[in-house]
C-alpha cells in the first residue's frame, strides 16, 4: 500500500487509487431512505401472500389432476373413489343441505375453540404462577388428554343429549391440552434476568405480566392455538359421528351407510375447508398481533 500526500487529507491516495471527494458516497449514504408508502406495502404483503399460498395450492391441483387421471382411467371402482365431477355435482345440488349442516360444524368448532383458548391460557396462567396448582392438576390434565374422546363422548350424550352441547364438549376436550402445554411453555421461556430487572425496577406482578412476561410468549401460544383449532374440528366431528341428527359428522355416517360416495367425499371436502378456513384465521391473527416474531422479521428481511 502506497500513501502520497500532498498537503492535505484530501489528496491520499491509496494503492494508487484516487480518493474519494466530499462530494462522493457510496449508494447507502447519498441520504435517507423514502419510507415505504401504502402501495408498497400493499405490495409486499401479496408478494408474501402468494410466496406463501402458490406451493400449497401446486400441490392441491397435482393432487386433484392425479385423482382425475385415476377415475378418468378407471383404475378404480367409482364406488371407491368417484369422478370429481360426480363430487362436485353432488355439493352443487345438495347444496343447501350440506351449507345447513356445516353451519352446524362450524358452530361446534369455534365454539369449542373459544372456550379451550380461554380456559386454556387461564389455566396455563395459574399453573405457570402457583407451585401448587401445577402439582395438583397438571398430572391430571394429562390423564384427561391420553384418554381416548371417542371412548367419553357417549357420556356425554347421555349426560346433556343429542344437541350440540356433547359435541362442543368433546372439541373443547381434544382442543385445550395443547393449548395449555404451548401457553406454559411460552411464559416460562422468558429471560429471568428481565424479570429480576423489572421487579427491581418496581414493577408489579401484574404489569410484568401485562407488559413482559405474555406478550413474549404469544408465538408459543398462536402455536398451541393453530394446533388446537384444526383438533377442534376433529372433536366436533367425533361428537357428531356418536349422536347427531345434523352436522358433516351426520352427513358422513349417512353417505357411508348409504354407500354415497360422491357425498361422502363432498363431506370430507367442506370438512377439510373448515379447518383450513380455521387454521389460517389464527394464522392471519398471529400475523398482526405478533409481528416481532423472529421468523416474521425473517420473512420481512427477505422481501425487502
Amino acid at each position: 500500500m502506497t500513501i502520497e500526500t500532498a498537503g492535505s487529507l484530501d489528496s491520499v491516495k491509496v494503492d494508487g487509487r484516487e480518493p474519494l471527494s466530499a462530494d462522493s458516497h457510496t449508494p447507502e449514504e447519498q441520504g435517507p431512505r423514502t419510507a415505504p408508502t401504502r402501495s408498497d406495502r400493499l405490495r409486499e404483503r401479496t408478494l408474501d401472500l402468494l410466496e406463501l399460498a402458490w406451493r400449497p395450492a401446486a400441490v392441491i391441483v397435482a393432487l386433484f389432476l392425479a385423482w382425475w387421471l385415476v377415475t378418468a382411467q378407471q383404475w378404480v371402482a367409482s364406488y371407491l373413489i368417484p369422478r370429481p365431477a360426480d363430487v362436485w355435482n353432488t355439493m352443487v345440488v345438495s347444496r343447501e343441505f350440506l351449507w345447513s349442516n356445516a353451519l352446524v360444524t362450524i358452530y361446534e368448532t369455534v365454539a369449542g375453540f373459544v372456550i379451550a383458548a380461554f380456559g386454556g391460557i387461564v389455566i396455563a396462567v395459574w399453573i405457570v404462577y402457583s407451585r401448587n396448582v401445577e402439582k395438583s392438576l397438571y398430572p391430571l390434565l394429562v390423564f384427561a388428554q391420553v384418554i381416548p374422546k371417542v371412548a367419553i363422548a357417549p357420556l356425554f350424550v347421555i349426560w346433556l343429549g343429542f344437541g350440540s352441547a356433547p359435541k362442543i364438549l368433546v372439541a373443547v376436550l381434544v382442543a385445550f391440552f395443547p393449548i395449555v402445554v404451548s401457553t406454559i411453555a411460552g411464559l416460562r421461556s422468558i429471560d429471568p434476568d428481565l424479570l429480576d430487572l423489572a421487579a427491581t425496577m418496581g414493577s408489579s406482578r401484574w404489569k410484568t405480566f401485562r407488559k413482559i412476561r405474555f406478550p413474549a410468549s404469544l408465538p408459543h401460544v398462536f402455536s398451541g392455538l393453530k394446533v388446537a383449532a384444526t383438533l377442534a374440528v376433529i372433536g366436533a366431528v367425533v361428537g357428531e359421528f356418536v349422536g347427531a341428527n345434523e352436522g358433516i359428522g351426520y352427513v358422513l355416517l349417512n353417505a357411508n351407510g348409504n354407500l354415497n360416495t360422491p357425498m361422502l367425499y363432498a363431506g370430507l371436502v367442506i370438512l377439510s375447508a373448515i379447518g383450513i378456513v380455521v387454521f389460517m384465521t389464527i394464522e392471519l391473527a398471529e400475523r398482526i398481533l405478533v409481528p416481532w416474531q423472529p421468523s416474521r422479521r425473517a420473512s420481512v428481511s427477505v422481501t425487502a
